[in-house]
């Protein structure tokens, strides 16, 4: 049994209030105790004094690419939940797209075994919706079910075969698991390396256009339309996208979605230098996306913040913009860059924030959220906003560092996380695992 913690002066954030209130929270046996202004230290407790800092639950983040099995090289299951745990986030879900990829339950469970064992925070697993994700045939997803993944999809490629995605919504209905899509028309985003506009013909640089993401998205609502199915829509990155997912949302169907930070944070206009940290997929959009998509996130259309982490290594990076990889890593910035571009301006609070980046990605999967109440579980951060954060190789922990936030400072730091009553995290200290 651990010594009772007590966090005096901090104020408190929640997904269903716009204010921080302050208040003392007492952690005793993994739970909360009592949170109320002025709580006195019960024997043989340690006190923390967090006056000025912020109480905040901690993060979950629903779309990580973890790259073990087969890309060891650029993240491990162990390397991407410290980086996660660096970030304040607790609680990851691993896509498929490994190599080989998870399409079977064997696969399921080798994959939970690895994050049992290794892992510094709690691992879940999708599974694939097609076999080997080659969009021909369905993948065990009955048996992937049973051993654990908590989601499907070919995230990486679409399912380009409409009748196939039909029949696995139609199948995933029966038990009611999730089916999560990657949109994207690949007969137009063909060789493409960024969004197709004003930029990529000044820059001399192949284009994707924004319809190859929306008429999928498009195709695939109609499909869970038709199969009455739970289809969930990842990483949208156009404003049109978004539109088509707030009229089916309106018709009723079953359709949850996700808009990650580099999409809100970042244009098409910052990759005028050829900065291959810029290169992603779907790709970066323009100015007017990032304010619509935004907006989107604010009335509620988006269901979850995901930072679609996808670690590279740096000699795949250093490439020229062409050939380099698409992805960025996310996990050990997201919170901080949402807090420095947009709380710190008031754009939104942080109310939004743990709602969409650490509720409701928890119910998504048929989780409890961990607000910062009595009896409830002891999962949180504590979190300066008057700190600097320099996102440096020796901040990072993830085995890569493609991120366009290296060698920058953002306000504000994670300087404490606390999970199952013990503090995980302890940033002044000088202990980050």
């Amino acid at each position: 049994m651990t010594a009772p913690l007590l966090f005096k002066g901090g104020r408190i954030a929640a997904e269903d209030r716009p204010d921080l209130i302050e208040a003392d929270v007492l952690v005793e046996n993994g739970r909360i105790a009592a949170v109320a202004p002025g709580l006195p230290a019960p024997a043989g407790a340690e006190v923390r004094d967090v006056g000025g800092k912020i109480l905040v639950p901690a993060m979950f983040d629903v779309h990580v690419h973890l790259r073990e099995p087969g890309r060891e090289d650029k993240e491990t299951i162990e390397s991407g939940s410290k980086a996660a745990l660096n970030g304040g986030v607790t609680g990851i879900l691993a896509m498929p797209n490994t190599e080989p990829p998870i399409d079977s339950g064997g696969m399921v469970r080798f994959v939970r075994n690895l994050a049992r064992d290794r892992a510094v925070v709690p691992v879940w697993t999708s599974g694939c919706i097609t076999k080997g994700r080659k969009g021909e045939s369905l993948a065990e997803i009955a048996d992937m079910r049973e051993q654990g993944a908590v989601m499907f999809t070919d995230d990486g490629s679409p399912v380009s075969n409409p009748q196939v995605l039909r029949r696995a919504l139609e199948y995933a209905r029966t038990f009611g698991a999730i089916l999560a899509s990657h949109c994207e028309t690949m007969e137009l985003s063909g060789d493409g390396a960024m969004n197709e506009g004003r930029m990529s013909y000044r820059l001399g640089v192949p284009g994707v256009p924004a319809c190859s993401e929306e008429i999928c998205i498009d195709r695939d609502l109609a499909l869970a339309r038709v199969a009455r199915g739970r289809i969930h829509i990842q990483h949208v990155s156009s404003a049109r996208g978004m539109e088509i997912i707030r009229r089916y949302k309106e018709d009723g169907v079953q359709v949850t979605c996700e808009v990650s930070p580099h999409h809100l944070l970042f244009c098409d206009e910052d990759i005028a230098d050829f900065d291959t940290h810029y290169k992603m997929n779907p790709p970066l959009r323009t100015r007017e996306d990032n304010a619509r998509l935004l907006e989107g996130l604010k009335e509620g259309l988006f269901d979850v913040i995901a930072t679609d982490h996808a670690p590279h290594t740096r000699f795949e990076k250093d490439r020229d913009f062409r050939e380099a990889p698409f992805g960025i890593t996310g996990l050990e910035t997201a919170l901080i860059s949402l807090y420095d571009r947009f709380i710190r301006a008031d754009a939104f609070g942080w109310d939004l924030l743990v709602r969409r980046y650490s509720a409701e990605p928890r119910r998504l999967l048929g989780f409890d959220p961990v607000p910062i109440a009595e009896g409830g579980a002891a999962e949180f951060l504590v979190f300066d906003p008057e700190a600097v954060t320099r996102v440096d190789e020796t901040f990072m922990r993830s085995l890569s560092i493609n991120t366009p936030f290296l060698n920058r400072e953002l306000r504000g730091s994670v300087e404490q996380v606390v999970r199952d009553g013990q503090v995980v995290l302890d940033r002044p200290a000088g202990v980050v695992p």
